[in-house]
């Protein structure tokens, strides 16, 4: 973590962290501060105000590695910290004008990290509190509604589903080809793809529901003759 003359420091972090209890999640905002911040950050900032957009790559590298060690530190199971750690950038990016120069940007980061993972955080709970509440009776309807459908609609919606499967590029379709016909663990698929388990579930449920609303359209013109 440490190297050089910095040596003192991390022997100092560690007597405290072992004396006062200092946890990961709560030292790392200090130690961006104290071994991020510099003249060529605040630089970097100001370019970033007077509409140089490009600047704003460098703050991004700054802050990515320690940003996301320190929400995955706070997450609760479920999320995506990655995204969590994007939706902070931009939002810092957007708020840029409300940091006072020259005082502390890490902190001013990470008190909107904090605040993009409670939103996060939430919204996950609310859509967990709709589901244990209404998914078995949604879910009970849905398979009597399809019990009733004839085999040729059947058939039909298995038509639409390969045609739009077959429109998928190739990098969302090596996830379909891992998780159903391959068949393999979503762990497996986050280390062959390089993301956490919680991205592989959000990629997921975005492809499925790409391809749900696809077979639908496709279902809807047919309907209106449309080809």
């Amino acid at each position: 973590m440490f190297g050089g003359a910095d040596q003192g420091a991390e022997k100092s972090f560690f007597t405290n962290f072992l004396q006062y209890g200092v946890t990961f999640s709560n030292y790392l905002p200090l130690l961006v501060k104290e071994h991020l911040m510099s003249d060529d950050l605040e630089a970097s900032i100001r370019q970033c105000k007077t509409g140089n957009s490009s600047a704003y790559e460098r703050v991004v590298r700054r802050f990515e590695h320690p940003l996301r060690a320190w929400l995955a530190s706070l997450a609760p199971p479920g999320i995506d910290v990655d995204d969590v750690a994007q939706q902070t950038f931009i939002a810092a990016y957007q708020r840029l004008d409300d940091y006072e120069a020259e005082t502390n940007f890490a902190a001013w980061l990470f008190t909107i990290a904090r605040f993009q993972l409670r939103t996060e955080t939430n919204r996950l709970r609310r859509i967990a509190d709709y589901h244990t509440r209404y998914a078995p009776d949604l879910l009970l309807r849905e398979l009597e509604r399809r019990d009733l459908e004839p085999p040729e609609t059947v058939v039909e919606q298995l038509n639409y589903l390969n045609a739009c499967t077959a429109s998928l590029s190739d990098n969302a379709l090596r996830f379909i080809t891992w998780r159903y016909e391959e068949e393999i663990s979503l762990q497996e698929m986050a280390t062959r793809s390089g993301r956490s388990v919680a991205a592989v579930k959000k990629q997921l449920w975005k492809l499925r529901r790409k391809l749900h609303d696809c077979v639908l359209t496709k279902m809807e013109l047919a309907k209106g003759g449309i080809s």
